[in-house]
């Protein structure tokens, strides 16, 4: 009875809320660096995430979630503006898109637009050249983005080395004791967006507020005391540590962000192609998990002053990852490729009153602290008994769009063919209606799920630049100036297929008649990506087949409009 009479509520919530103009809905925005979708919630038991899985059963999970360019700027340049690397002209670190392509109106933007206080925390915007050097204030923002004061270490050497003496390395669980500053960024932007929350909270203005945690990304600085949740007996190395069978060369990367710290620096590795020792592949990976318990923990933070200080009956909470990050698949590091597991993202959505029954003030997020000896996690899927998860393709460039309906404000419409000179238009497509499918279902072991009988996108697109087909030290990141080669990628169910064609970076342009090479991965016999068929006679017809599905590009794969 109370299933039955919690769907009814969840229905009348979604008829009276989701896309209801006369509401105004606050934002949480949580963006997290170089998270990958190996969380408890999504069935990595080996992970410690309760405060994100405790998330998830109160939101909609996304199985199928990618990002537009596996590279930090690109990609949030992408979601902020809902527009595609191509549409923003954002393939590196350095360049702006108010510089290369236009004003157009971003995310936090609209919402500033339309009277909400919007703040930034932490990194949301990549900072710096990227950016403007403004984290694009004030176009996106109310006030100044606030960044942590030991965000100014992150490069320094703050890390204990073997010999006490400290270094720069990618393993750096710290003393927060003695670290340098006394704390570490994203404990300090958490404090900062708790105490946003609660003026907030008396203010009683709508708002937006982005926050954005820098961890798990490189350096795995983390107090030292999430080490213990992972001892080194239950690490597990890659399953496919090993160079895909027949990968072209120009769609591997040598992962220079990771040789550049002094402990992988030391080791002296061969160049490309040189392979992480195995022990310290467990160390990597290790700290890389001891690094996102950490982050769950200062989530779990800001989840629960939102809910202390009453708004979360109130407020739309998205949470997702940049891009993925590869921890030794293929004897690939971080991330700069078109890998599914560089590309796929941890996505979840909470909509108050939809995706779980409001509960009164301190009910819904209460924090758990992963470090308390005396609690005991079954990080499983759907663990908690509620929640809702969905394997539809989304991405991130639709949470412009989804954001915008689910807070009652403008839906942008779909940019043109020539988008360059629209301020307000978006290249990707609200998944409200794949939200209300799955609220609108009657549930089924108190877990709804809604995949691909759902008519909705049948694909996704990707893409990464490299300055030719051989891997070098600016195939990693490659500035504008330097790109000449576009790997364009399509996910579909059953595979995966990217054509590494021309690009002229003067004019913006690819030549899909110069093709460099191919990639094709068959999920039901390779699910993992280890071999590419692209030039296996056997699978001509299906190349031919996905080469005019890639090439009609993310428009012809839009579900049809009702």
């Amino acid at each position: 009875m109370a299933v039955l009479l919690f769907l009814l509520s969840a229905i009348l919530a979604v008829k009276a809320g989701v896309g209801d103009t006369a509401t105004r809905r606050n934002v949480l925005f949580l963006v997290v660096d170089d998270l990958r979708p190996k969380l408890g919630c999504y069935g990595e038991t080996n992970m410690v995430t309760p405060n994100i899985d405790q998330f998830a059963s109160k939101s909609v999970m996304f199985e199928r979630a990618y990002v537009q360019q596996a590279v930090c700027s690109p990609s949030r340049t992408s979601f902020l503006t809902g527009r595609r690397p191509d549409t923003t002209r954002i393939f590196d670190l350095v360049h702006y898109f108010r510089h290369l392509a236009g004003n157009y109106t971003t995310l936090p933007e609209h919402f500033k637009n339309n009277g909400y206080i919007t703040q930034s925390v932490g990194k949301i915007f990549h900072p710096g050249a990227a950016s403007g050097f403004t984290d694009d204030y004030p176009y996106s923002w109310s006030n100044q983005a606030y960044h942590a004061p030991t965000k100014k270490y992150t490069s320094k050497k703050i890390c204990p080395g073997p010999d006490g003496t400290l270094t720069h390395s990618a393993v750096c669980p710290v003393d927060l004791k003695t670290v340098m500053g006394g704390s570490l960024p994203d404990i300090q932007n958490t404090d900062y967006t708790i105490e946003f929350l609660k003026n907030r909270s008396m203010d009683h203005k709508p708002f937006f507020v982005g926050m954005g945690y820098h961890r798990p990304h490189l350096p795995f600085a983390y107090p030292k005391e999430y080490l213990d949740l992972y001892p080194m007996s239950k690490i597990k190395l890659a399953p496919n540590p090993y160079y895909p069978a027949w990968l072209p060369e120009v769609a591997w990367t040598p992962w220079d962000e990771l040789r550049s710290y002094d402990d992988v620096g030391a080791m002296n590795l061969s160049y490309p192609f040189g392979s992480v020792p195995i022990d310290y592949q467990y160390k990597l990976r290790q700290s890389y998990s001891a690094a996102a318990s950490y982050t769950d923990a200062q989530v779990g933070r800001v989840l629960q002053a939102l809910d202390q200080y009453g708004l979360a009956d109130n407020t739309v909470i998205t949470f997702h990852g940049d891009h993925g990050w590869q921890l030794g698949e293929h004897g690939e590091w971080c991330k700069h490729t078109n890998f599914d597991i560089a590309t796929r993202i941890p996505m979840f959505v909470h909509v108050p009153g939809v995706t779980a029954k409001k509960t009164p003030p301190g009910r819904m997020f209460p924090f758990i602290d992963a470090l308390d000896k005396s609690l005991k996690f079954q990080p499983e899927k759907s663990s908690l008994g509620e929640g809702y998860s969905s394997d539809a393709f989304v991405e991130a460039v639709d949470l412009y769009a989804t954001i915008s309906e689910l807070a009652g404000v403008d839906v942008p419409p779909t940019c043109p063919e020539n988008p360059f000179k629209i301020p307000f238009c978006t290249e990707g497509a609200s998944f409200v209606p794949v939200i209300k499918n799955l609220t609108m279902t009657s549930r089924s072991n108190d877990v709804t799920s809604a995949g691909n009988s759902f008519a909705w996108k049948q694909a996704i697109f990707s893409q990464y630049p490299r300055p030719g087909v051989h891997p070098g030290h600016t195939s990693v990141n490659p500035v504008l100036d330097d790109i000449n080669i576009m790997g364009y990628t399509m996910r579909t169910v059953d595979h995966r297929y990217t054509e590494w064609i021309g690009y002229n970076h003067t004019t913006f342009t690819a030549d899909w008649s110069k093709v460099y090479a191919r990639e094709l991965y068959i999920y039901s016999s390779d699910p993992d990506e280890d071999v590419n068929v692209a030039e296996v006679p056997a699978f001509k017809d299906l190349t031919v087949y996905l080469t005019e599905q890639l090439r009609a590009g993310w428009r012809s794969a839009l579900p049809a409009q009702k």
